[in-house]
């Protein structure tokens, strides 16, 4: 074995705002591991921000999982890297069950190391992922203020609301629409309603050109995209989801590029933009159709609006901003922590203990062969492991609560690739 935990708690430096840190980044690169789709909306976002703040960034990989043979390998190393490393922060976006509980119960008890957890999609999450997480880190974010008593009534104090914003090295100034390339584009993967109403809007004469995973044009580079952006006289967001609409880095990062935002309404939205005049809302396809064609017909009305969308942008809106108030705020919160006294417990037998747990015997995967089997019979290979894998995970944070996110939990033993 070679990990180790050492703490430092008697003699812990007080980090406070200003001061030059070395933050490990725990996410991946690419969305979703998969480097065919293009460089991951949280690397884009946090890592140059972090080097602009002039900290030290060092980077883990949590998504691709071509980097280890199982999540047992995955917490083992992410365990050595912390010690190797000694980051002043560890700043993580699990997708969800790939950082052991048993391992941030360690990195959380060294003391030296301020850990937050990034959430995403709480509207529809909290219940099955971040409830369970959310009190072993020690402080944890959320971009749904409905979340926030939620985070409280469960015993999780430590929550910063915050939301997602533009990157401030892609910050451009608005395009005359007069010498825009694009009429309309859509940024974005083609899945769920957007393919629909792309193709409606086509139907009814509109020019929508499309980039992104499933789109004819495929991926775009992360620098490429601003580009885009500021270069389409509408820029087109859509909020779905599972569950309710959602704010998207998209509601930030087109006017922060300069461009035009017409996006699908989301809860919240007003309290970071004025509607009708720094970005436009529709509601529906009828309400989309209308609105592209007012804004391609009166341009000095799209132009003002893109311009006050931008200036809202760079004054309140920018990662660099986000990211400040989110260090601030971690330490904080891991220096209450050690005040507290908590973390002297020893827990390097725990994580012992679960590297044991974490063992696939034959009877179970002959369990995980009997799930898959008729789930590949419907959806084929691919889609029906996956599938399998969705089934077993569904089950299990009903059934057993966060144990789904410790080092026995099922579907992280039966399903690593396709997790």
């Amino acid at each position: 074995m070679n990990w180790n935990v050492s703490s430092k708690t008697d003699a812990l430096p007080i980090l406070t705002g200003g001061l030059i840190m070395k933050i490990l980044c725990v996410f991946g690169k690419f969305q979703y591991g998969d480097p065919t789709r293009g460089v991951g909306t949280e690397y884009a976002a946090f890592v140059p921000a972090l080097r602009r703040l002039g900290h030290e960034v060092v980077h883990f990989d949590l998504w691709d999982r071509a980097l280890y043979q199982d999540f047992r390998e995955l917490n083992v190393s992410l365990l050595n890297t912390v010690e190797l490393e000694r980051p002043d922060v560890m700043l993580a976006v699990p997708m969800h069950y790939e950082i052991w509980l048993e391992t941030l119960q360690v990195i959380k008890a060294r003391g030296d190391v301020a850990t937050v957890c990034w959430t995403t999609d709480d509207s529809w999450k909290y219940e099955r992922f971040s409830k369970f997480i959310g009190g072993y880190f020690h402080a944890i974010t959320t971009t749904y203020v409905e979340a926030v008593p939620k985070y409280l009534r469960d015993g999780i104090p430590s929550v910063l609301l915050t939301q997602w914003a533009a990157n401030a090295e892609a910050l451009q100034e608005p395009t005359p629409s007069s010498s825009c390339k694009y009429p309309i584009s859509f940024v974005g993967a083609a899945h769920g309603k957007r393919k629909k109403w792309v193709d409606e809007l086509r139907l009814l004469g509109l020019n929508v050109v499309c980039f992104g995973h499933g789109w004819p044009a495929g991926s775009l580079e992360a620098e490429a995209i601003p580009t885009i952006m500021n270069n389409s006289i509408i820029s087109l967001n859509f909020s779905n989801s599972t569950g309710e609409n959602q704010i998207k880095a998209r509601v930030f990062e087109v006017p922060g590029a300069g461009g035009f935002l017409l996006t699908e309404g989301a809860n919240g939205l007003s309290r970071f933009y004025l509607e009708g005049q720094e970005i436009v809302t529709f509601c529906g396809i009828n309400d989309l159709l209308e609105k592209a064609r007012y804004y391609l017909e009166h341009p000095k009305e799209r132009d003002a609006v893109a311009w006050a969308g931008f200036e809202r942008t760079r004054r309140e809106h920018t990662y660099d901003l986000r990211v400040k108030k989110l260090l601030d705020f971690t330490v904080e919160a891991r220096n209450a922590y050690v005040a507290s006294g908590v973390c002297k417990q020893e827990l390097r037998g725990l994580f012992e203990d679960s590297l044991k747990k974490h063992q696939t015997s034959l009877p179970m995967r002959l369990i995980g062969h009997l799930l898959t089997l008729p789930c590949i019979l419907v959806w084929g290979r691919r889609r029906g492991q996956r599938a399998a894998r969705r089934i077993l995970f569904e089950l299990s944070w009903r059934l057993a609560g966060k144990n789904t996110y410790s080092a026995s939990g099922l579907p992280g033993r039966l399903f690593y690739k396709q997790s």
